[in-house]
């Protein structure tokens, strides 16, 4: 199985179960760099796809939170080769699928081949791009495919029907449905016509579509989830980490009662 198969199969094996899957965020290194390989593994117990974070000095689509992890991980010396290696060396690696979600600058200061060979090797079965115009975007993707690791791209509710359907069809993984313009984890409400976008980009993938920025409660997951394949929670994990209340517990409590 392709490292991006595993990320479509998971989602679609949590989704047939009756459950709504959990695509956790957390900044690597944040809050504390000799916790990561635990924080990583609490997480991974209690979410069905994890995104780690790699920090970056201009994160333009990240709010205050993330900003604020971002900047304490670099500050404690967090970069790519850093996760990357811990990774590798991690006693028991989680066998939840990882995406590493990274700006693009420190990808291709890395050198992207050789990005996707220890990538590989570290257990990483995809990336999200948030700064990588999907026009171009051919050359990371073409890059990432010998060692089939996904490459997930992002819409939004602007997304034109045209460009939405070529965005989806060369998404792998799953594609990431934005749920409100601008930065992370400001919203507090889900957004008039939510549900209309999130069928619409549905009705053009014929891969699983999650949906995040924002999400805080199990009400949100619940309703996201009755229009998306899988629901995306990030800054208020990170908010919960950094308050060093249990990533796990907080996890648990937005999944809807079945």
């Amino acid at each position: 199985m392709q490292r991006h198969e595993l990320i479509s199969d998971t989602l679609r094996s949590v989704r047939a179960s009756g459950r709504v899957p959990l695509v956790a965020f957390l900044t690597a290194g944040y809050p504390r760099v000799d916790r990561f390989a635990d924080d990583l593994r609490e997480v991974c117990a209690h979410a069905d796809i994890v995104e780690i974070g790699v920090p970056f000095t201009d994160p333009m689509a990240d709010g205050v939170t993330i900003q604020r992890s971002s900047e304490a991980a670099l500050a404690a010396g967090v970069s790519l080769s850093w996760i990357l290696e811990q990774l590798r060396d991690m006693e028991s690696r989680p066998g939840t699928p990882l995406l590493l979600m990274s700006y693009l600058n420190p990808l291709l200061a890395y050198g992207l081949d050789r990005l996707a060979d220890d990538a590989a090797a570290a257990g990483v079965s995809g990336f999200i791009v948030p700064d990588l115009p999907f026009d171009e975007s051919g050359d990371f993707r073409v890059s990432m495919q010998g060692e089939g690791l996904a490459l997930v791209q992002l819409v939004t509710p602007i997304t034109p029907d045209e460009r939405l359907r070529q965005v989806c069809d060369a998404s792998s993984g799953f594609v990431y449905a934005v749920t409100v313009a601008g930065i992370t984890g400001g919203a507090t409400a889900l957004p008039e016509g939510m549900h209309d976008y999130l069928e619409r980009v549905r009705a053009v993938s014929t891969i699983p579509v999650c949906a995040g920025f924002g999400i805080r409660s199990a009400q949100q997951v619940s309703a996201i989830g009755e229009h998306a394949d899988g629901v995306i929670v990030g800054s208020a994990l990170v908010e919960t980490m950094e308050r060093g209340e249990s990533a796990g517990a907080f996890l648990d409590s937005l999944r809807p009662a079945s």
